[in-house]
């Protein structure tokens, strides 16, 4: 099974939250094909500008050395995205969504807003 984690499940992996369960953590290391999306990457450095988010580092150069692969933002995701049949206006979840149908990965995700997609294979992270 191919995962993508959400942004805020890659935060809390990183520092060893305890909102990230034992049994999921230790599924998100044992994996091989764990996703990081690039979108990841632009959320994380949107929130540290504005001051929502403290990050010390590349959260890329994270994502890499915990062995997680990063997954780019191509013209097929940018217009999946774009075409997706949902009121959710953030650019960030629907990148993901499209991630899941272009590529058949299973997301982890403790989003509300993503829990309610039934087009794509989910793990609950909250």
């Amino acid at each position: 099974m191919s995962l993508l984690i959400d942004t805020h499940v890659f935060l809390w992996f990183q520092s060893e939250s305890t909102k990230l369960g034992d049994g999921l953590r230790k599924t998100i290391a044992q994996e091989p094909d764990v996703y990081v999306s690039a979108a990841a990457f632009w959320e994380i450095a949107i929130k540290r500008q504005t001051g929502k988010l403290a990050f010390e580092g590349s959260p890329r150069a994270a994502a890499l050395a915990a062995g997680f692969l990063e997954l780019p933002i191509d013209g097929a995701d940018a217009e999946t995205a774009g075409g997706l049949d949902w009121d959710n206006r953030d650019p960030f979840d629907r990148v993901l969504v499209a991630h899941c149908l272009n590529r058949d990965l299973t997301l982890i995700t403790a989003d509300a807003r993503l829990r309610s997609r039934h087009d794509i294979a989910l793990i609950w992270a909250g």
